[in-house]
């Protein structure tokens, strides 16, 4: 067995050379194809869950991993990540290297696409690893996310593994609503968004599309629980994306919208949400806001609520048209849109301002899940409405390319900033 990997990765080759595979068994065979390209003794891969709070061993049944769940020909073990080197890979986003007895050392990898975090790498080499071979076990496990991407559009298995707990029907129909992938980096902002389900399902949603010059985003509240209100989600949202697809500007976007409501639910139904449409190219940013809560503004040291005219949520005004407001956004900006089950019912406790001044050193995808975490820990785990976040980071400047092996642009720090809460 080599000892040294091969140097370069092409992608397209190890993806066909899993073509024939079943999609669970292509991860098995990418990873044993770059466990032999490596030199590597052991080779796992490990998903992370849907909570955020786990990653998942997801292998065939074949591997007879005892307290496993299994499914359809394959078995998932959960592993928790609270104060694990998995939690600590997929925080840095930087590989982890641990000598071991016997000559050997322990590579722990994060998996990723864009800064979606998808999993961990884990695999064991002979000797010390120079800086040229963790730099190749990085660029592995950044292959690696190609092929689970492409394996998973056509399997339930990986869906199955990431889910710790059942979902209910609302939270199925919720769950198809939000975009494949909770963060995106790119080179003038880095995106993430998170959604804490209620007990009864409570029809938030967030969404989200980058086109070559235009960044589109969304978080919205149907009113209502469970079933029904999933289903005034999806009217909404369908209806969004139908219009972004056709080309409509922002006002256009909110109108069909509006109308889809007024035209298809019933009397008394309607929606709450945010637009926002982020030009790259001028780097100005407008927004439509209807009935929402108030996105907030960190900047310079302060957290402030960005005040916006407050109109009529979508389906309770027929024929309406929508004010474009101007959403204001400099460099090193942080906006944190938000629905009001993080700041009402039960977990109106929570401090936000105070949550976002703990986070301020934190990457988007980490902020909203910390915030994520902040509403279970006040409302003792007992939501009384879903809460969602988008956390939006603006780095600024021309568009440009971004470190597809390293996050956002080289040399661009993740904006810094604390904490008094006021009024924009």
């Amino acid at each position: 067995m080599r000892t040294q990997p091969t140097p370069g990765w092409d992608v397209g080759v190890l993806l066909d050379g899993v073509e024939g595979t079943a999609p669970i068994e292509a991860v098995e065979a990418a990873a044993e194809t770059l466990a032999d390209r490596l030199g590597a003794r052991e080779l796992t891969f490990l998903i992370a869950d849907f909570s955020g709070r786990a990653v998942v061993r997801l292998t065939s049944r074949a591997a007879g991993v005892g307290g496993a769940r299994r499914q359809a020909g394959a078995q998932a073990e959960t592993v928790p990540m609270a104060g694990t080197v998995y939690e600590r890979v997929l925080r840095t986003q930087a590989v982890d290297v641990q000598a071991l007895d016997g000559d050997a050392a322990r590579l722990t990898a994060p998996v990723t696409d864009r800064g979606d975090a998808i999993g961990v790498l884990e695999l064991v080499l002979p000797g010390t690893p120079s800086p040229a071979v963790v730099a190749d076990v990085a660029a592995a496990a950044h292959a690696l996310a190609y092929v689970v991407i492409a394996a998973r559009r056509y399997t339930d298995v990986f869906e199955w593994g990431q889910r710790t707990t059942p979902f209910s029907l609302a939270a199925e129909i919720q769950r198809r609503l939000l975009p494949a992938s909770y963060t995106c980096e790119a080179g003038q902002f880095t995106l993430a968004g998170w959604l804490e389900p209620a007990a009864s399902v409570g029809g938030d949603t967030f969404d989200y599309t980058l086109n070559e010059d235009v960044l589109h985003l969304s978080i919205t509240d149907a009113v209502g629980h469970e079933v029904d209100a999933a289903l005034l989600a999806t009217l909404l949202v369908g209806a969004l994306r139908n219009a972004r697809r056709r080309g409509m500007d922002l006002d256009a976007q909110a109108r069909y919208a509006n109308e889809a409501l007024a035209d298809n639910a019933a009397a008394g139904e309607f929606v709450t949400g945010q637009l926002v449409r982020v030009d790259l190219a001028a780097g100005t940013a407008a927004v439509v806001n209807a009935g929402h809560p108030l996105p907030l503004l960190v900047r310079g040291g302060r957290v402030q609520e960005i005040a916006l005219d407050v109109e009529p949520p979508f389906g309770v005004a027929p024929g309406r048209s929508f004010r474009v407001q101007r959403l204001p956004l400099q460099p090193g900006d942080r906006v944190v849109f938000l629905t009001d089950g993080v700041q009402e019912r039960n977990a109106a406790v929570l401090d936000v301002a105070t949550a976002l001044r703990d986070t301020t050193d934190l990457h988007p995808r980490e902020v909203v899940q910390a915030l994520g975490a902040a509403v279970l820990r006040a409302t003792g785990g007992d939501l009384r409405d879903d809460a969602t976040l988008v956390c939006l980071d603006w780095y600024g400047g021309p568009p440009r390319r971004r470190d597809g092996a390293h996050g956002a642009d080289a040399g661009i720090a993740s904006p810094a900033r604390s904490v008094p809460h006021e009024r924009a």
